[in-house]
């Protein structure tokens, strides 16, 4: 089971996601998305945010859930009242520090027991002090916790490419398109000026007739005294 909090302390309101366990937490780390930040606990960007340039109160939402669902950081036992069961032993350890990095930060091998990660880049990493369990920031993100199987992540991932796929393709129309216009509005402008003198002359040849004149054009004996 993957367990869904919405934290709304940023507005539009963010996802943060987590494994029920850490066999579940397997399957995170290999369907998590690029826009994913990974500290322990899963939080998925919005267009336009940065990962290392987070609001505050976001991160500090994450760290509790993180702490919450740690074995070393809870202070209190973490019970799911959906399974009638504790899901995390509790653990009066505080001052836990909580590493987050980008999901594409993430390093897992072979050797590594299950789910445990490390970082491609350490210097790709932040973290946050987190000094004790806050209560209130707890009771508010389990108010908004929906649960759904693991198996459906693979399934989000493959939609949310194709998505992606589609955007970049549509993008990719656009350019060309622009590209189109912008070449042939330098065609045009080459044109006029290779060809202006040329036009300017035939305009001159047009007005004054050639530049001849006869008595056929309206001239009289009169004109001569």
């Amino acid at each position: 089971m993957v367990y869904y909090f919405t934290s709304a302390v940023v507005d539009p309101s963010t996802v943060i996601y987590v494994g029920k366990d850490k066999f579940e937490n397997e399957e995170l780390i290999k369907y998590g998305w690029e826009e994913d930040i990974c500290a322990h606990v899963y939080l998925r960007l919005k267009p336009g945010q940065e990962w290392d340039n987070l609001p505050a109160a976001l991160v500090e939402d994450c760290a509790q859930l993180t702490k919450a669902n740690s074995i070393e950081g809870n202070a209190f036992p973490l019970y799911d009242g959906l399974a009638n069961q504790v899901i995390r032993p509790g653990n009066k350890k505080d001052n836990v520090t909580v590493i987050y990095t980008p999901w594409s930060n993430l390093l897992k091998n072979a050797s590594m027991a299950t789910g445990q990660v490390s970082f491609k880049d350490q210097k790709k990493t932040r973290t946050i002090l987190v000094p004790t369990r806050l209560n209130p920031t707890i009771n508010r993100l389990m108010k908004t916790r929906t649960v759904s199987p693991a198996d459906g992540l693979f399934a989000d991932k493959e939609k949310h490419l194709s998505e992606l796929r589609a955007k970049a393709r549509e993008k990719a129309k656009e350019a060309r398109k622009e590209e189109e216009r912008l070449t042939k509005e330098r065609r045009e402008e080459k044109y006029k000026r290779e060809h202006a003198y040329e036009d300017l002359m035939n305009g001159d040849a047009e007005g004054d007739g050639g530049g001849k004149r006869s008595n056929q054009d309206g001239w009289d004996d009169d004109d001569f005294m």
